[in-house]
C-alpha cells in the first residue's frame, strides 16, 4: 500500500526551529523528522524512522558479512558492572545515575562494554566457543554538557556498537581487521568521505584505538594528516622529539630587568632591545619558555596546581590537556590558586630561581637539596630538550632569565603533550608536514585487550586445560549522528536531498489541481511504481495548492518526485530529479523506466 499525505503522521514547517544551530537540525525537524523534547533529546517521527532503519540495515548486512551476531541490551543497566571497571566513577558527569525506590543504584548505559563481557562470560568456557564477534545497536545516554547541533551532539542517541572476543592477541588483530573492513564498507555505501585517524581511547582504555572521522566545516574534532599518510585526531598527535643538544661550553644564565612585560611579544621585544643575540638573529617567541599553570581536578575533588613548561609560540590546548590528565577535569588556575601557592610569581613564573628560592618540581634535581623546592609539579613540552636554552621568568616580579639551560639549570618532573598542533608540525612518523583539519567522528574502532575481561573475570580454558583471560575488541559507529551527517552533506536552499541508499521513499508522486482524471492517473502511476518494487511516498491531499505541495516535496527531500498535473490530457507526467533539478517529460506508461 502507498504511502499517503492524507492519511500520514507527517507534518512540516514553514519556519526554521529557534534553537537549530546547524543545518541538519533546521531541516530535519521542518520536514517533520525529528521533534525536539529536551536539549539533545530527539522524538523521531514515521518518515524519520524510515532513513533511521535504512541506515541501519546496510549496518547489519555488513556485521553479518563481517561474522559478527546481533544482540540487545537493556539500556537501564545495574551500576555494578561498571564499578568493577572503574568506570562508574571515571565517567564522572557524563553517566547518568539513577536509584529505584528501593534505593538501587542504576545508570543509563554511555557503553555496554561491561554487561557484553559479563554475557560471554555467563555462557562460554572454552578457547573452542572464540572467537566470536557480538553486536547491537541500541540508544545510549550521556549527560553532555553543552548537547548541541540537534542529531550531531545529543544526550541520547543510537550507536552500533560491536565486540570481539579471542583469546590471543593474533586472533584480536584479525577480529579488529574484519571490523575495520567492514566500517570501510558501510561508509563507502552510505557515501561518506572518512579519514581514518590515530585516536586517544579515552574512558574506553585499551591500546590500539583508531577513529573513523568525516572532514567538515561543523565537525568538532581537529584531525591532522600528512601527505605521506600519516593521520590522526589531534588529541593523539605526538609532537616529533628534537636531538639533545650539547651542554658542555654554555654561558651561565644571565637575569635582568624586565618590568611591564605581560605578555610573550612584549618580553621578545625587551629581549631583543636590550639583550641582542650575539649572532645577529632577532629573538622570537620560540625562543621563550611559557610557564602555564593548570588546575587539574581528580574526580574525588582534589585539586592539584601543575605548571606546564611550553615554548612561547605555542598555547596550551585544553582538549588535548583533557587526554593528557584524564579522568580529571583541567582548567587555567585562578587568582585564588595563586594566593595558595605565593612560590608562583605570576607573570614571571620560572624553573630557576638566581637567589635560591623556590623553583618549580615535586624534586629540585638541579640544586644540593630539595628545600627550595614548592613542590608544584612542573612538566615539559617534548620540544625542551636537553641543551635547548631558553628566556623565561626568574621567580622575581620583574625579572628575566636569559640563556637557561634545559638538563642542566633545570629538570621536569616529566613530559606532556598539551601544546596546539599547527599546520606545518612534522609528523611524527617522518613523513612530512601535517595540516589540520575540522572533522566529525562516525565511527570508532578500539583493541580493548584485556582491560575488561581481567575487571570481570571473563577467562577461557585454552589448548592445553590452562585459563587464560580473553582479549577484547570494542566498535562503535553513530547511527543517529550518521543520519544528520547526510542531511548537512544533501540539502539545498529548498530542503534535503537524501541519496537513494537512505531515502524514505524511493518516489514522491505528487497530484496537482483538482481533476478527477489527474488523481486517478496519480492512483495508477503509484500502482506501477509499487509493483516495481519501490516506497512511494503520494501528495494525494485534495485541497493543497500546487506550490505548498511542491514545497514540501523539496523540503521532505525524496531523491525523485513525479508531477502528475495538466499533462495528464496529453498522456504525458514530470520526473522530477530533486539533486540534479531536472525535470523531464515522459508518458504515462514510462514513469518506472524513468525512475
Amino acid at each position: 500500500m502507498p504511502t499517503r499525505l492524507t492519511n500520514y503522521f507527517l507534518k512540516t514547517l514553514r519556519e526554521d526551529p529557534s534553537d537549530a544551530e546547524v543545518t541538519s537540525h533546521r531541516l530535519l525537524v521542518r520536514a517533520g523528522y525529528i521533534r525536539r523534547q529536551a536539549p539533545g533529546i530527539f522524538a523521531w517521527l514515521p518518515i524519520g524512522l524510515r532513513v533511521k532503519a535504512k541506515i541501519e540495515a546496510i549496518i547489519r548486512e555488513e556485521m553479518t558479512n563481517a561474522g559478527a551476531h546481533e544482540v540487545h541490551f537493556p539500556a537501564l543497566l545495574p551500576k555494578e558492572p561498571y564499578e568493577a571497571t572503574g568506570r562508574y566513577v571515571d565517567y564522572g558527569d557524563g553517566m547518568f545515575r539513577l536509584e529505584d525506590r528501593r534505593g538501587v543504584g542504576y545508570v543509563l548505559a554511555p557503553t555496554h562494554e561491561e554487561v557484553f563481557t559479563l554475557l560471554v562470560k555467563d555462557l562460554y568456557s572454552s578457547y573452542k566457543d572464540l572467537p566470536l564477534s557480538i553486536y547491537q545497536i541500541q540508544d545510549k545516554y550521556r549527560d553532555e554538557a553543552r548537547p548541541r547541533a540537534g542529531l550531531l551532539r545529543g544526550r541520547e542517541f543510537t550507536m552500533k556498537d560491536a565486540y570481539s572476543f579471542d583469546y590471543t592477541d593474533a586472533g584480536l588483530a584479525v577480529s579488529y581487521q574484519a571490523q575495520r573492513d567492514a566500517y570501510e564498507r558501510i561508509f563507502t555505501r552510505l557515501g561518506l568521505e572518512y579519514v581514518i585517524v590515530k585516536a586517544d581511547a579515552g574512558a574506553m582504555g585499551g591500546s590500539k584505538s583508531e577513529e573513523f572521522l568525516h572532514p567538515t566545516p561543523v565537525g568538532e574534532d581537529t584531525f591532522v594528516r600528512s601527505a605521506g599518510g600519516y593521520a590522526a585526531n589531534v588529541e593523539a598527535f605526538t609532537t616529533l622529539v628534537p636531538d639533545a643538544l650539547p651542554i658542555e661550553g654554555l654561558p651561565e644564565p644571565v637575569v635582568f630587568d624586565s618590568p611591564n612585560t605581560p605578555t610573550i611579544q612584549s618580553l621578545v621585544a625587551l629581549a631583543n632591545a636590550e639583550q641582542p643575540r650575539t649572532d645577529g638573529r632577532e629573538w622570537t617567541a620560540a625562543d621563550t619558555l611559557k610557564n602555564v599553570v593548570l588546575a587539574v581536578t581528580q574526580l574525588d575533588g582534589t585539586r592539584e596546581i601543575v605548571v606546564v613548561g611550553m615554548p612561547g609560540d605555542r598555547d596550551v590546548d585544553l582538549k588535548r590537556a583533557e587526554v593528557a590528565f584524564q579522568p580529571a577535569e583541567v582548567e587555567a588556575a585562578n587568582d585564588d590558586d595563586f594566593t595558595k601557592n605565593p612560590g608562583l610569581v605570576k607573570g614571571y613564573i620560572g624553573p630557576w630561581a638566581a637567589d635560591g628560592s623556590a623553583v618549580l618540581g615535586k624534586t629540585d634535581e638541579t640544586s644540593e637539596s630539595n628545600d627550595s623546592s614548592t613542590g608544584i609539579r612542573y612538566l615539559l613540552d617534548p620540544r625542551v630538550v636537553t641543551g635547548t636554552q631558553w628566556i623565561t621568568g626568574a621567580n622575581q616580579n620583574g625579572k628575566h632569565v636569559l640563556g637557561l639551560v634545559a638538563g642542566r639549570d633545570f629538570a621536569g618532573d616529566g613530559f606532556i603533550e598539551v601544546a596546539d598542533v599547527r599546520d606545518g608540525d612534522p609528523a611524527p612518523d617522518g613523513s612530512g608536514p601535517i595540516e589540520t583539519a575540522r572533522g566529525m567522528e562516525i565511527g570508532h574502532v578500539f583493541q580493548l585487550g584485556r582491560q575488561y575481561a581481567e575487571a570481570l573475570g571473563l577467562k577461557v580454558l585454552d589448548e592445553n586445560g590452562k585459563l587464560v583471560t580473553v582479549t577484547m575488541g570494542s566498535y562503535g559507529i553513530g547511527v543517529t549522528r550518521i543520519l544528520a551527517i547526510i542531511a548537512e552533506l544533501n540539502n539545498d536552499d529548498k530542503g534535503l536531498i537524501w541519496p537513494p541508499a537512505v531515502a524514505p521513499f524511493d518516489a514522491y508522486v505528487v497530484a496537482t489541481g483538482r481533476d478527477a482524471a489527474v488523481y486517478e492517473a496519480a492512483e495508477r502511476i503509484v500502482a506501477d511504481i509499487e509493483a516495481s518494487g519501490r516506497d512511494v511516498l503520494f501528495d494525494d491531499r485534495p485541497k493543497v495548492s500546487p506550490g505548498v505541495k511542491f514545497g514540501d516535496a523539496e523540503l521532505i527531500g525524496v531523491p525523485k518526485i513525479v508531477i502528475v498535473g495538466r499533462g495528464v490530457v496529453d498522456g504525458t507526467v514530470e520526473v522530477w530529479d530533486r539533486a540534479s533539478g531536472e525535470r523531464t517529460e515522459v508518458a504515462l506508461d514510462g514513469v518506472v523506466a524513468a525512475l
